[in-house]
Parts: structure tokens; sequence; C-alpha cells
């Protein structure tokens, strides 16, 4: 069974920085991974998107240039680095993966941008 975990969630001021790990178990080989987040009465919204082999990412205008994703296949690791951070970024964070066309999706972690 697919379990993501994540962690790195936090408070930060206003043009801070946080790096969210999600752990993931079970998967018998790299697949695509993504973040998704979703803040207080909005609909859950995709932030970045890494390839299986970590030579593609995507993100949405919102936050390209201030978000990073990367993965470490032997840490079983994948990263979310938030840069710039701004008051609408707060949000709960969330990993997910779609390995045999399930989705599996982690318990999220609380990131909070406030001054």
């Amino acid at each position: 069974q697919v379990h993501l975990v994540e962690s790195g969630g936090g408070v930060v001021q206003p043009g801070g920085s946080l790096r969210l790990s999600c752990t993931t178990s079970g998967l018998a080989f790299a697949h695509a991974m993504a973040w998704y987040r979703q803040a207080p009465g909005k609909e859950r919204e995709l932030v970045a998107y890494i390839s299986s082999t970590g030579h593609f990412t995507n993100y949405p205008e919102s936050v390209k240039g201030r978000f990073t994703v990367s993965r470490d296949d032997a840490k079983n690791t994948v990263y979310l680095h938030l840069d710039s951070l701004k008051s609408e970024d707060t949000a709960v964070y969330y990993c997910y993966t779609r390995p045999d066309g399930s989705d599996v999706w982690g318990q999220g972690t609380q990131v909070t941008v406030s001054s």
C-alpha cells in the first residue's frame, strides 16, 4: 500500500521561505508526483508537478518563479521549496501521486504566511 507523509509546514512571515517534504513508501518505482494546496473556502489547486525522472516540472502562474519542486528517489522524498511567500499562499499543502490509476494523497501540512 502506498503512503505519502508531508512535513515542513509552519508559520512564516511574508517574504519568507519554507521547504516541504513528502516521504513516500510502498512505491515499487518512481512515479510522477505533484503538490496541491487548499485554502479555507477554496478548491484544492495544483501548485507543482514533477515527472517520474525529475526532468520535467510544471507550475501555475500564481507560484512560478517562487516555488520549486524536486525529488531524491534515493530517499523516497519529494520536496517543495517555497520562496517569497505571500499571505495568499496560506493553505494546507498536500502531496499526491497516482500509481496504477488510483489517487493517493498525504495528510497535508499547514503553511501559514502571516506577519
